[in-house]
């Protein structure tokens, strides 16, 4: 009997162990799962400030690399041949921006005009740096201008030298003289064509009058109506300067009274004659009488003229062509009123009346 009760408290000693190895096994098993559940927070930790960290190192390396070039100072250039200015700015590593410009310096072709930035800026390297490049003078020697019109090669000086302080051809007063060659032509030049412009080129120029033989007889012109006074004005080689007195006594209105006396019969052409004309003062016979004047440049030689007249009911009809050299200009008319009459010089309108 005793032997079983002995057997009975063994085996629920044996059962109790085993319950504690149990309860001991799970509260280890516990314990490690709280363990790597610490060290995993731990390790966690640990990778992400790693990652923070080369993530930081990367973008120190990053912006290291990416740094900006160094600061240079810009070289003064100006006056240097482009290769020279080239070099310079090879040596401070900046990059040119070439433009061409004409020159008023003859022989500076290939020398640097200007630069931006100027001199001494601090940029920095590897920027760009605008250079100003001399492709020379527009004309390097005197060019060949016989036969040419005085009038239109001055046009196109002034034209190609247009906003130059120092144009390198300036022209002389001109000679005129009497050739058969139509007025305004260039007949002989100085210096001649293909001397090489090195400094301002002073152009002397002999020039054409036209063909007007020298000499022109005097005419008599005393009791000439308007009418044929215009007539003589565009056939002859005389420059008229007309006055008007007023209508005496047996006078014909509108007709040449007294002329100029001259001791030759000939005068060179183109010289002046002072003719005076009776004209009667108001409207007579429908007409109004009057002398139509204008001041003009002076011309070395004459120029077509016109004197145009329109009607107060738009009839418009030429009174006469005519050459004139200008500076005092008088024609006399004989027109209905209201009639307006026009100049034209060189077929531009340069005065315009309106006759009361």
């Amino acid at each position: 009997m005793d032997n079983k009760i002995f057997d009975k408290v063994k085996d629920s000693a044996k059962k109790i162990k085993n319950i504690k190895d149990v309860k001991l096994e799970r509260l280890e098993v516990t314990s490690y799962f709280e363990s790597i559940q610490a060290n995993g927070k731990t390790f966690a930790f640990t990778v992400i400030a790693a990652i923070i960290l080369m993530f930081f190192v990367a973008l120190v390396v990053f912006f290291l690399h990416v740094k900006g070039p160094e600061e240079v100072m810009v070289p003064e250039v100006r006056g240097k041949e482009l290769t020279d200015a080239l070099l310079e700015m090879q040596k401070k590593e900046l990059y040119p921006k070439i433009t061409l410009r004409y020159s008023e310096v003859p022989g500076d072709k290939g020398t640097i005009l200007d630069q931006s930035p100027s001199a001494g800026s601090i940029v920095q390297g590897y920027s760009r740096v605008s250079l100003v490049v001399s492709r020379g003078v527009i004309v390097d020697h005197v060019g060949n201008y016989i036969g040419q019109n005085y009038d239109e090669l001055k046009m196109n000086l002034q034209t190609l030298f247009a906003g130059s302080t120092n144009p390198l051809i300036v022209l002389a007063e001109p000679t005129y003289k009497p050739d058969l060659s139509p007025a305004g032509t260039i007949l002989e030049q100085e210096p001649e064509e293909g001397t090489n412009i090195s400094d301002p080129v002073l152009l002397n120029l002999v020039v054409s009058r036209g063909p007007s033989f020298e000499n022109t007889r005097v005419p008599h012109l005393i009791g000439t109506s308007i009418n044929d006074m215009l007539q003589t004005v565009a056939r002859s080689r005389i420059v008229f300067d007309f006055k008007s007195k007023k209508l005496e006594g047996d006078e014909k209105a509108g007709t040449v009274v007294s002329q100029q006396e001259f001791e030759n019969e000939f005068i060179p052409n183109y010289s002046r004659m002072e003719i005076v004309m009776a004209l009667p003062s108001g409207e007579y016979d429908e007409n109004i009488y009057g002398i139509f004047s204008a001041s003009l440049n002076e011309y070395p030689y004459p120029v077509p003229m016109r004197l145009d007249a329109t009607t107060s009911d738009g009839n418009s009809y030429t009174l006469v062509n005519f050459m004139h050299t200008g500076s005092s200009l008088t024609l006399p008319y004989a027109v209905p009123k209201e009639t307006t009459l026009t100049l034209y010089v060189v077929d531009k309108e340069r005065k315009k009346i309106i006759v009361h």
